[in-house]
């Protein structure tokens, strides 16, 4: 092995280990870089090949961070945000404007305010006017041209439905599950108990999609247009909720397999752009670029 005593990492590379880290999977990090399959594995070899170090697990199946991987996230995240930082002052470029931002829910309980917090500090002369709502909501205020960029849910696959015409960037892939308290026992006789969100959320259209597809009775124990509210109401043993796995809330867990619920299926989560004229584009993409760069924060551990 060569030595690699002050070894530079290419900051192409860093971006595409982003990718794959975020997405786990060569063929989605190639999507959203705009690059082939092929061009993602090399990005990824050289970078191991800097560091020494195996930075991915993978067979035909699966790809998972190695340890190194992980310890490989932070440093990614760090020299990427200090080369944008050192470009900005160095070219004197200074974004300005107002970015009308949509996050959904989901990410009421991530580190994302670090990433806004982040931003701010880069861009101080942009105005960041932030939407907390659902994802079926963002969907129609972006559609409307209310938002200039949304970080949403949505159904994995090509869009479905107008209001979420725009290809979008995938941030990462999750699956939705059952979610509930372990003192709440389900009976299979009587309706399943959901705690739900009101229309158009994603999670409930899912759930209700779902039991019906099975033949399940169901009854909606609690609504609540508030993540807090469904959590505390699914806290307290009310019912299920479906949930992404990568951002199950503390104090819930998967409901077992042997309650005999039907599986949710994937949700990607998606960075959407309005229309790109105007004085919000440049903003618009670099807090996009800020967000992918920082994905893994905005899921729980």
């Amino acid at each position: 092995m060569s030595d690699r005593t002050g070894a530079m990492f290419d900051p192409v590379q860093l971006r595409t280990f982003l990718a794959v880290a975020q997405t786990l999977s060569f063929t989605q990090a190639a999507h959203r870089l705009g690059l082939r399959q092929s061009t993602v594995s090399q990005h990824v070899r050289k970078l191991e090949d800097a560091a020494g170090r195996r930075l991915f697990a993978r067979d035909t199946h699966a790809v998972d961070l190695t340890e190194d991987g992980e310890a490989m996230l932070g440093f990614a995240r760090t020299i990427l945000e200090a080369n944008e930082r050192a470009a900005g002052f160095f070219t004197g470029t200074r974004l300005r404007g107002r970015l009308r931002f949509g996050a959904s829910e989901d990410f009421v309980l991530t580190r994302m305010p670090e990433v806004l917090e982040e931003f701010r500090r880069d861009h101080p002369e942009v105005d960041l006017e932030l939407t907390v709502e659902l994802s079926g909501t963002l969907h129609e205020l972006l559609a409307a041209g209310r938002l200039d960029l949304v970080l949403a849910k949505r159904r994995p696959g090509p869009a479905r439905g107008r209001a979420e015409a725009p290809t979008g960037r995938l941030v990462w892939r999750d699956r939705l599950v059952w979610v509930g308290t372990d003192r709440l026992r389900l009976d299979a006789r009587r309706p399943v108990p959901l705690v739900v969100f009101p229309p158009p959320a994603v999670t409930r259209a899912r759930a209700l999609e779902a039991l019906e597809r099975q033949g399940r009775d169901w009854r909606i124990a609690c609504t609540s247009g508030s993540l807090n509210g469904l959590i505390a109401a699914t806290r307290a043993g009310l019912g299920v909720m479906a949930h992404s796995l990568g951002m199950i809330p503390p104090g819930l867990g998967r409901v077992p397999s042997r309650a005999g619920l039907p599986d949710l299926g994937g949700v990607d989560f998606v960075l959407l752009h309005g229309e790109r004229d105007g004085a919000a584009r440049g903003p618009a993409d670099a807090l996009a670029d800020a967000i992918l760069a920082g994905g893994d924060r905005l899921q729980l551990p």
